[in-house]
């Protein structure tokens, strides 16, 4: 039997773990019946603290299952409860690295959408404001990048989500014609092809907020991984 490899940790105290979630691998557990980061985290941390029982993980914020990065989970309910507050008041910071099939036209911008999500299909929309059941989704982008590959050009970007609606950053970008790379649910260019994408070419690249235990701003960064990644000269920012 494969030893499966150990989930990576950037931190680690009695309120919270913040760890880098793997491309390909769900947060929680799915109809899929695969291992998923949670349950890998608890028997990996059972281990490591040499435990008696398995210890308590909360889950307060998600990544889509072929988008990897930095997430963090709460060990108690008290941090729970902080950090969803946080991510309610929007001070609970959290940055994508994203490649783009096309070429924005602007360097920077902020997108401002309404997005309707069909539970049957599990896929979200951009609706007209208004539309009952809508969400304002936000983000602002920050162009790193261009280049030209022989199939396709592409943009690498920095986007800060100021809005965490389902899949937002999937849906925003594609619905401007510039779908993330990779991304078969949502990018046209990828839709028909044969090839099956465990990940796409978006990545949790950094998080910030106040430690529910010590009241100190935090910030834990990854760098991105993945076939999309590769394709880019990546830039420190």
């Amino acid at each position: 039997m494969r030893k499966r490899k150990n989930i990576k940790i950037f931190h680690k105290d009695a309120d919270l773990i913040v760890c880098e979630k793997p491309m390909g691998m769900p947060v929680a557990s799915d109809r899929t019946g695969d291992m998923d980061l949670m349950h890998q985290l608890k028997n990996q941390i059972f281990f490591e603290e040499n435990l008696k029982e398995e210890p308590e993980l909360y889950v307060v914020h998600r990544l889509d299952r072929p988008v990897g990065g930095v997430m963090v989970f709460a060990r108690t309910k008290e941090a729970a409860a902080s950090l969803s507050e946080q991510i309610k008041e929007h001070t609970f910071e959290k940055d994508y690295q994203a490649v783009l099939t096309g070429w924005l036209p602007d360097d920077e911008g902020t997108w401002i959408d309404f997005l309707l999500k069909d539970a049957k299909s599990n896929k979200s929309k951009v609706v007209p404001e208004g539309t009952k059941e809508a969400k304002k989704a936000i983000l602002d982008y920050e162009v790193i990048d261009m280049m030209e590959t022989d199939r396709m050009k592409l943009t690498y970007c920095l986007i800060h989500l100021k809005t965490g609606r389902h899949h937002q950053i999937r849906v925003q970008t594609s619905s401007r014609g510039f779908g993330i790379w990779g991304d078969t649910k949502y990018n046209p260019l990828f839709q028909k092809t044969k090839k099956k994408y465990q990940q796409i070419g978006l990545y949790a690249t950094r998080i910030a907020f106040t430690h529910p235990g010590t009241g100190e701003r935090v910030r834990f960064k990854a760098e991105p991984q993945g076939e999309a990644f590769a394709l880019m000269e990546l830039t420190d920012f």
